[in-house]
């Protein structure tokens, strides 16, 4: 059957306020035209983000009831300890409060000046994690990766051969470590390939360097491989994300995606040397090493939650909801990052404000007129969030793609909802030319997207 049926029944609900377009065009403008500013009580569909949105299950729920409050040794810690040593195969497990805290430990311990970090695609947090350190973050994913039309089905992979070039460029002594992303999310939530993760496992091997993942989205990745991925269709998702943890040093997780949690976070490690680095640097910041700056009942739901997540009828559910958005537009005419991608569908703003330059914010314009027409909120990524300018030239750097992702929460909303986006964008898209660019009028030097301040252009 072609029709998408949520495999839960929904036990709570949350009311959603209607807004009529003269408040929306009120509270965008008080918003200084970014949507983070927004209050969340005035977004009728939130697509901001797929981070810590998730509606959680009714185990989830019991579990936060049973959650252990003892500062160190709670019984919530042990559970989620063998919950994750279980998914992952990983021996040193590390909480946090959310997949940030985990980067920032990370890249204290290994980044620094002179230090270059590959990555398929950083994204914005992983990026100013690595660059606050002093360390060069340096993105490597394939060509298809950066064409919105290819359909290559792993566009998220990391290029070997780049990475090879890269190594020898600067000499292995500079790499702490090499990181891969999965899904990619800041190249429209492209999965990679285990033939992708041997390969560079291999480059890792021969110049000495720990191959570590990104992992916010490991689940969803791993359905992806299972689909598209030759003589990977047999294989249950759990075993492939086994084997996706095994050619690995470590990782960094948000339980905030694929923990189907509100708050959250991993670190996990291979080599006990390091781990114990680690777990000093958690002591200052986080807390003790067995609560890790949450409270027991959240490792009780994030426990609870990486075991759902492995649930197939879900996964297989997810991926076809998202995609069900990406036909929707297409339909229209809408041009979005091919093919759908695992937790969000990515709108090609260039083409669909083609009559905006880059220095004109295509994708925050994009943003400010769905919310405008819809009450919808979703998130740049494009110059506003990766866009560098130049202190000495003023000259300004765009990256290759400007997109709009419409980011799904977890278990959140239902086909119609998705009916309703559908409907909405196809109705701005028919009026695109409208759109006015935007020009920043205040913003801060780092992850300026988060409270950037614009206004219109005449």
């Amino acid at each position: 059957m072609k029709t998408i049926i949520e495999p839960f029944r929904i036990k709570m609900v949350e009311p959603i306020r209607l807004t009529t377009a003269a408040e929306r065009d009120r509270i965008l403008r008080a918003a200084h035209f970014n949507p983070f500013l927004i209050p969340a009580e005035d977004v009728l569909v939130d697509l901001l983000t797929d981070s810590g949105t998730s509606a959680m299950s009714a185990e989830q729920w019991a579990g936060m009831i049973r959650g252990d409050e003892s500062y160190a040794g709670a019984k919530s810690w042990f559970r989620f300890e063998k919950v994750m040593k279980d998914v992952t195969g990983m021996p040193h497990v590390l909480p946090t409060h959310q997949g940030r805290a985990s980067e920032r430990i990370l890249f204290e311990l290994v980044g620094g000046p002179g230090k270059v970090v590959p990555n398929n695609n950083h994204f914005d947090t992983t990026r100013a994690n690595v660059e606050h350190s002093g360390a060069t973050a340096v993105d490597l994913v394939i060509d298809e990766g950066k064409q919105p039309r290819s359909r290559h089905p792993f566009k998220g992979n990391l290029d070997p051969a780049k990475l090879d070039a890269l190594i020898r460029e600067v000499g292995p002594e500079r790499v702490p470590l090499v990181m891969v992303t999965v899904t990619n999310n800041s190249g429209g939530g492209q999965p990679v390939s285990l033939e992708n993760l041997r390969a560079v496992r291999k480059i890792c091997d021969n110049c000495g360097i720990p191959l570590f993942l990104d992992a916010c989205r490991f689940a969803e990745n791993a359905y992806f491989i299972k689909l598209r991925e030759p003589g990977q269709a047999h294989r249950s998702v759990k075993d492939i994300v086994a084997e996706m943890f095994s050619l690995a040093d470590g990782a960094t997780i948000s339980a905030k995606k694929d923990g189907l949690v509100n708050i959250g976070g991993v670190l996990l490690f291979r080599n006990p040397g390091l781990a114990a680095k680690a777990n000093n640097l958690l002591i200052l910041t986080e807390g003790f090493v067995t609560y890790g700056g949450l409270a027991g009942r959240d490792l009780e739901a994030m426990a609870q939650g990486f075991q759902e997540v492995l649930d197939e009828d879900y996964l297989q559910y997810r991926i076809r909801s998202v995609a069900y958005l990406g036909d929707g537009l297409r339909a229209l005419g809408v041009q979005i990052v091919e093919p759908p991608g695992g937790h969000a569908i990515y709108v090609d703003a260039a083409h669909f404000c083609g009559h905006l330059t880059p220095d004109e914010f295509p994708g925050q314009a994009l943003l400010c007129a769905l919310y405008r027409h819809a009450g919808i909120r979703a998130v740049e990524i494009g110059s506003v969030m990766f866009g560098r300018t130049d202190p000495a030239t003023g000259q300004t750097t765009h990256p290759a793609m400007q997109l709009v992702r419409l980011a799904i929460p977890r278990r959140v909303y239902t086909q119609s909802h998705i009916d309703y986006v559908i409907e909405a964008i196809g109705e701005v898209f028919a009026k695109r030319t409208e759109i006015r660019g935007l020009r920043i009028t205040e913003a801060p030097e780092v992850l300026r997207h988060f409270t950037a301040k614009f206004a219109e252009r005449a």
